[in-house]
């Protein structure tokens, strides 16, 4: 792995491989169809777009002017922010691949995954474009503003509908239905994680008072 690092045409492959993230913008049928099956992404040019997503995240934040920004900086968590861009996608994935499966999906996991972050791309260029016009304009028109990251939003969503037809060969009712079945399979999984997370949350204050408890009756 450290030799690959140390050869100019990994980052060559690299930038190919992000380049065709903005063919996929426009192109979304075709892009999605060979993103994988003729290996123009990866899991590493993936993650890559995905750490994009959360500086511009951050940035947006942070130097995004303050008249389309409610901040509150001596609340502000930027472990919140990668959270809130992360956990989200790897939920969907994983959400999406477990009940693909059941009907007959042809993506793997990582396809899901790759593609996933591919369909953002409008939402992160868009969002970081936003950033650089929040500064130069007036509140008065703020709504150029709020009109773009709108479109970024819809356009990605749209963009990760078609990623997912393609990728598990499925015609659009099917694609939909079985986003809003993985959508609820996300609150499902979130559901069982608070679940195990209050249990062990009481285990550990039963194991501690029971502690504290036997301090005091032989101390």
């Amino acid at each position: 792995m450290i030799a690959a690092l140390k050869q100019k045409s990994t980052y060559t492959t690299l930038g190919g491989q992000l380049k065709y993230s903005l063919y996929c913008m426009f192109h979304p049928a075709d892009g999605f169809w060979c993103l994988t099956r003729e290996n123009r992404a990866s899991v590493a040019s993936a993650n890559i777009l995905l750490l994009i997503y959360v500086i511009v995240e951050i940035l947006k934040y942070n130097v995004t002017s303050f008249q389309f920004v409610f901040k509150h900086p001596e609340y502000y968590n930027a472990l919140f922010t990668v959270l809130s861009v992360v956990l989200p996608i790897f939920l969907w994935s994983i959400a999406n691949w477990g009940f693909t499966t059941l009907f007959n999906g042809k993506g793997k996991l990582s396809d899901i995954y790759v593609a996933t972050i591919y369909a953002f791309t409008p939402h992160i260029l868009l969002n970081a474009i936003g950033i650089v016009i929040s500064r130069v304009i007036t509140y008065d028109e703020g709504q150029l503003y709020r009109t773009m990251l709108t479109i970024a939003l819809i356009w990605s969503v749209m963009l990760a509908l078609v990623a997912m037809m393609q990728i598990h060969d499925y015609t659009l009712l099917k694609a939909v239905s079985t986003s809003i079945v993985a959508i609820l399979g996300i609150g499902f999984i979130l559901f069982l994680f608070l679940l195990f997370f209050s249990l062990i949350s009481d285990a550990i204050m039963y194991f501690i008072s029971l502690y504290n408890e036997i301090v005091f009756r032989f101390y």
